[in-house]
Formats: C-alpha cells, sequence, structure tokens
C-alpha cells in the first residue's frame, strides 16, 4: 500500500479507512501501513483509534503500526494512551526492537516525564542517532540546560537535529554567546541552523544581529524570510519588514500572512486591507486562510468600521472559510469596537469554548461601550474558570472602571495586576490619570505619573492635559502641556486646550497669546513652573 507520495492524502486516507474494514482477511501488514500512513501525514487522533480497533480486532500489531501510534500520542498528548501502548511492548515482544524503544522516548519526553524518559533510555539494548535526539530534546524542552549539555557531549554521533537541537535551546534560554560558539563549530549546517540561530536574536531584542546573520545565509527559504518578517513586525519596523517582503522572489500564503499580521500589529489597518486585497487580484490570486482573516479581521476593528467587515465576509464566503472560535473571536474584538455589542454577545455565547483571549475581548467591548457591571461580572466569571488575567484583560476592565467614573475600584483593580504577576503598562497607566483626572483628582494622577516606573508619554500627559481642561486646573495644565511639545511634533491641540484652561480662568491675555502661535504654528515656550513646591506646600 503505496500512500505516501498522494497529495490529497485525506481523501486518500477514507479511502484506505474504508478499504481496511472490507477486507475479507484482515492482516497486520495491512493494518499496520494504514497506522504508520496516518501519523506520518498528521492525523495522529485518527492513528490512535484505529490502532486500538486494531488490538480490538485481536489482529498482532505490527512494529510499525506500534511506533506510530506512540508517536501519534505523543503528538496528541495522550499519555494514558500511550503508557496502555507501552505495557502491551512487553507482551508483544517489541522491548528490543530500537524503533519502538525510541517511539516511547519521544513519547515520554514530549511528555516532560523526564524520569520515564530516561529509564526507557537506559534500558535501550540498542540506540540510535534518533534516540539521542529524543532524550536531548527533552531536556531542553523541560529546561534542563546543563543537563542537556551534558548530554549533548555524550552523544556518539552527533547529527544535524543534534546540534540544532542544542543551539535552539541554548538561544531560548537567552544565551547567544554559547548558541554563537556552537553555530561556529558545528560540522554542517542546514537551513534550521541559520534559522535557529536568526531566531534566536530575534528573541533576544538584536535584530541587527539577526539581519546580518540572515545577509550571510547561503541560501535561505521561506521560514528564513518569514522570521525575519516576525522579527521587524515584532520591533515595530514595519517599513523593513516591507522591504524584506518586497525582495522576496516568490511569495507564498505564509509569507503574506506575515506581511498583513506585521501591519495588523502594528496600528496600520489600511495597509494591512491593501495587501490583502492585491493577494487576491487575479494576477497573483493567492488563496488566504484562516489565519489571514483573523489578521484582516483585527484591521477592521482598528478602522471601527462594519462597512470593510461587510466586503471581508463577502471575501470569506467565496473563499469557503467557515468561522471557527479563533476567527469568531476576533470578530467579537470587531463587533465590540464597532458599538455592536448585542452581536459581539451573541458570538460570544456560541462559542465552542472561551478562553482568555474571547473574555479580553468581550471585557474591553464592554468597557468602551460603558457597560462597566457586564465587565466585572465577565472578568469574575473568567476567573470562575480559573482562566489567568493577562494585560489586555485589565486594559478593558479598567476602561470599564473609568467609563463609570468608579474611582477606587478602579484603583483597587490596578492594583490587584501584581497579584498575577503582571507590570501594569504605559496603556494601564494612561487609563488611571484619565480616571483620576476626571474625578477631579489632578493632584493624585500627577503623583502617579511622576512616579511612573517608564517615561510617560504624549498619551498619559494628554489624559493629565484633558482632566486639567475639565478641572480649569492652570498649574498643571502647563505642566502638562510642557512634556507634550516635548514629546509630539504635532501640538496644535495640546496648545488649543491650554488656551482654552487660561480663558476659563480669566487669563485672557495668556489665551489670545496661545491662540496666536497656534494660528502661526509656533513653537509657544510656556513659562518655567515647580509642582513640587505646591504638592509640598502646607
Amino acid at each position: 500500500m503505496l500512500l505516501w507520495d498522494v497529495p490529497n492524502y485525506r481523501t486518500v486516507a477514507h479511502y484506505a479507512y474504508s478499504m481496511l474494514h472490507y477486507l475479507h482477511n484482515p492482516d497486520s501488514f495491512s493494518w499496520g501501513c494504514v497506522i504508520r500512513f496516518f501519523s506520518q501525514k498528521g492525523l495522529f487522533t485518527e492513528a490512535v483509534s484505529l490502532y486500538v480497533e486494531m488490538c480490538r480486532m485481536r489482529l498482532y500489531p505490527t512494529s510499525h503500526a506500534i511506533s506510530s501510534a506512540l508517536k501519534s500520542c505523543a503528538r496528541i498528548q495522550n499519555l494514558l494512551g500511550g503508557v496502555s501502548i507501552h505495557g502491551q511492548v512487553h507482551v508483544f515482544g517489541f522491548h528490543t526492537c530500537v524503533y519502538v524503544q525510541t517511539a516511547l522516548l519521544d513519547l515520554y519526553s514530549k511528555m516532560g516525564d523526564m524520569v520515564t524518559a530516561t529509564h526507557v533510555f537506559d534500558e535501550m539494548a540498542e540506540r540510535n542517532v534518533v534516540s539521542w535526539n529524543s532524550l536531548l530534546s527533552g531536556y531542553l524542552n523541560a529546561g534542563n540546560l546543563d543537563e542537556a549539555q551534558d548530554f549533548f557531549y555524550q552523544i556518539p554521533k552527533k547529527d544535524v537535529i543534534s546540534w540544532n537541537s542544542m543551539i535552539s535551546g541554548y538561544a531560548k534560554a537567552g544565551n547567544m554567546d554559547q548558541a554563537c560558539t556552537l553555530f561556529q563549530i558545528m560540522p554542517e549546517r542546514n537551513l534550521a541552523s541559520w534559522n535557529a540561530m536568526i531566531t534566536g536574536f530575534i528573541d533576544c531584542g538584536s535584530i541587527v544581529s539577526a539581519r546580518e546573520l540572515f545577509d550571510a545565509m547561503p541560501r535561505r527559504n521561506c521560514v528564513s524570510w518569514i522570521t525575519m518578517i516576525a522579527g521587524y513586525s515584532k520591533g515595530g519596523d514595519v517599513d523593513s519588514a516591507r522591504n524584506l517582503f518586497d525582495q522576496m522572489d516568490h511569495k507564498d500564503l505564509l509569507s503574506y500572512n506575515a506581511m498583513i499580521s506585521c501591519y495588523a500589529q502594528n496600528s496600520k489597518p489600511k495597509e494591512a486591507l491593501a495587501l490583502f486585497n492585491d493577494m487576491v487580484k487575479p494576477n497573483i490570486y493567492i488563496h488566504p486562510d484562516k489565519m489571514t482573516f483573523a489578521s484582516v479581521i483585527s484591521a477592521c476593528s482598528q478602522l471601527g468600521d462594519l462597512e470593510h467587515w461587510s466586503w471581508i465576509e463577502s471575501r470569506m464566503n467565496d473563499f469557503g472559510i467557515v468561522l471557527d472560535d479563533h476567527l469568531a473571536t476576533a470578530l467579537i474584538d470587531l463587533y465590540a469596537k464597532c458599538g455592536s455589542i448585542g452581536m459581539a454577545y451573541e458570538l460570544f455565547h456560541g462559542l465552542r469554548k472561551r478562553d482568555l483571549v474571547a473574555y479580553s475581548a468581550m471585557i474591553y467591548g464592554c468597557g468602551i461601550n460603558g457597560k462597566a457591571s457586564d465587565a466585572i461580572k465577565l472578568f469574575e466569571q473568567m476567573l470562575a474558570e480559573c482562566i489567568i488575567p493577562n494585560l489586555v484583560t485589565y486594559t478593558g476592565l479598567l476602561t470599564a472602571y473609568n467609563h463609570a467614573g468608579l474611582v477606587e475600584k478602579g484603583y483597587q483593580c490596578f492594583n490587584s495586576m501584581k497579584n498575577y504577576g503582571l507590570v501594569p503598562s504605559i496603556d494601564h497607566y494612561g487609563v488611571m490619570v484619565d480616571l483620576l483626572g476626571r474625578a477631579g483628582y489632578l493632584d493624585e494622577a500627577y503623583k502617579l505619573i511622576i512616579n511612573m516606573p517608564m517615561q510617560p508619554n504624549a498619551g498619559v500627559w494628554g489624559a493629565l492635559l484633558l482632566a486639567c481642561r475639565l478641572h480649569n486646573n492652570v498649574d498643571l495644565g502647563e505642566i502638562a502641556v510642557q512634556h507634550c511639545i516635548k514629546l509630539e511634533s504635532d501640538t496644535t491641540g495640546y496648545c488649543s486646550l491650554l488656551s482654552s484652561i487660561y480663558a476659563s480662568v480669566g487669563k485672557w491675555d495668556d489665551s489670545k497669546k496661545m491662540r496666536k502661535g497656534v494660528e502661526a504654528k509656533e513653537i509657544i515656550r510656556i513659562p518655567g513652573c515647580s509642582w513640587t513646591s505646591n504638592l509640598t506646600a502646607p
């Protein structure tokens, strides 16, 4: 049964499965071949089910059937199934088969049970390089870098996978010096070696080193290009990402997805939609997948326009994309940001499994739509389901408290972030400054800003300035504008706000001067003053 080279393997898998059940005299070889085919093609659940069915028919499994079933259990994290098959290894006399023993070793290594994995390895009568690599990978995945290093140097005949695994281990641990040392001395390198190093540099924040290595590559594959594009995206360098994308000779679905995602993640929704539109034009016509549409829906959310979604929805139907939980969650975010909170709720309740992303999108949606009580209930429900909140969750929750003007509750929420190991970002500080400022706690808002662990941005100072306009506070308004002018090139809006503050307290000359400066687009210098003395004064 030579099934391996057939491209439409799902159709063939269905056909092979049917044929097995029509055999008048079922045999172990045929069943073993189909189980192996399922496993090699990623149909892991089906492979395990077929193996169980084979055993119920009292067919004697082949070594290929057992090793393939074990491999499938490892991939779908089915420890119970794997342990059950392990019990059959001795019964069927495969305890000396290197392929079966290696599959067992791989199972326990992937499950993180290094004690059992090591025991299996020690009992192996024969070992091949795959056996050694499986245990090495287990140590690395478990985070035992020192043990992995010692074990690596014990491997009698290392192959390129051995070296790549160790390099990746060092890279993930942030030890790029050791990774570089191994990379330089390894006897042969393949594309995975170079890509592992590039990924390591990107994860460590050294995009320059990653690019130097990328440029030095003797040849590149799609993974190399996409890794660099994702690296630039992570650092917010969209132009460099696009330049790389344009240099690609062959652009496939994955490369388009990487670039569209880059635009969507870096607040360039129009560019994301434009690239998607190019992608599906007749002269290019690359069939988008669910990942494409997840990024495109995110772009629509940023624009806050359901008209774009109508067009995207028609394209999804054209390409036969079915709405799953992942896409539905992106759509929840879109509906919520566009004010259609009822539609968002309908999708939310229809999810098969509500995860952190879905809850966070819904909480944020309720927050920006003034439904503070709903946001709080969702947060409590999320915690009751043992889902740990993240920074996005807290942005939504704090926004809800802000819209409701619940200062004390907002402060408690802000301080509770540390209970989940979260450090407030600049956005969380911005929401808190806005909450305190709107409620009239301007002194507290200013103290919060000057005690921030990071440099406040124009958004934070702008929130204070808006509060000063609301409560006609000249002194703090001047301080806020000073900082906004330093941080932003376009100061017109900030100066207009300060002019309004001057006018509200009868400082007509200062207001007029500020207005003239705005109309002439001049940089206005505000007399220096210190708020510290006011805070400490009796």
